[in-house]
């Protein structure tokens, strides 16, 4: 890391906290962290790391505090809470697309409130070459989106397979072959919480993480394909 940064620490002290702060801030105030998305992206496509034709979908919840207990006696005006299962949450939702389906690289990142139903934010998450689409059943009945946002791709997303008490064996098997693939996505998610411990969000308001979020896809790329990164060229 100190060679990295170029911090000679023989010489002179490491960063403090203002420094840090006042880099932070100049990176939101630019933007640049979507533009460091977009530049790793770049890069990896340099490298022979392209985005193939096969999409999946999907999108989870980072929890923020939902106590009162703060200066302005109030939760982050931002964040929303939604119900997964029996179980609410509270905070914001980061939904990345386009995990690639071979080399798992994230191509497409949104950050919304945790209420924002995923199928409104299909088209996002779509670079239009795509010939095969997967999601989970959050995302059934978007057919006709994928058909204005990628023509040519076949809607693998899983579908309800219980109705009324009756179950359908065809349509969860079905299921289960496209979650074989569809399962991918949790290696990139356990990448950034795991990896990167973004759990739960560290600023208030939204803006502020979702910068955050661009930043940890970015690094999260460059982590899922290090390998073929750091692998020596032929002479």
């Amino acid at each position: 890391m100190c060679r990295f940064v170029g911090i000679d620490l023989g010489r002179e002290p490491v960063p403090d906290e203002t420094t840090i702060l006042k880099f932070r801030h100049l990176l939101e105030k630019h933007h640049l962290g979507k533009k460091l998305f977009r530049e790793v992206r770049r890069h990896l496509e340099s490298q022979g790391v392209k985005v193939t034709q096969g999409t999946i979908v999907d999108a989870t919840i980072i929890n923020a505090p939902s106590s009162t207990k703060n200066k302005e006696g109030k939760r982050d005006p931002d964040m929303h809470q939604t119900k997964k299962g029996n179980q609410w949450y509270f905070g914001m939702k980061a939904h990345i697309g386009g995990v690639d389906s071979k080399t798992k690289v994230i191509h497409a990142v949104v950050a919304t409130a945790a209420n924002v139903h995923d199928a409104t934010i299909l088209p996002d998450l779509l670079h239009g070459g795509e010939t095969r689409v997967w999601g989970d059943s959050a995302y059934q009945g978007q057919t006709d989106v994928l058909r204005q946002h990628a023509p040519k791709a076949r809607d693998l997303t899983n579908r309800r397979y219980r109705y009324k008490g009756v179950v359908n064996e065809v349509e969860r098997a079905r299921n289960r072959i496209k979650s074989q693939i569809r399962s991918r996505v949790e290696h990139v998610f356990g990448v950034i919480k795991g990896i990167f411990h973004f759990t739960k969000v560290r600023y208030r308001g939204l803006e502020k993480n979702a910068h955050r979020l661009f930043v940890t896809c970015a690094l999260a790329n460059l982590y899922l394909v290090r390998r073929r990164l750091l692998r020596p060229t032929r002479a």
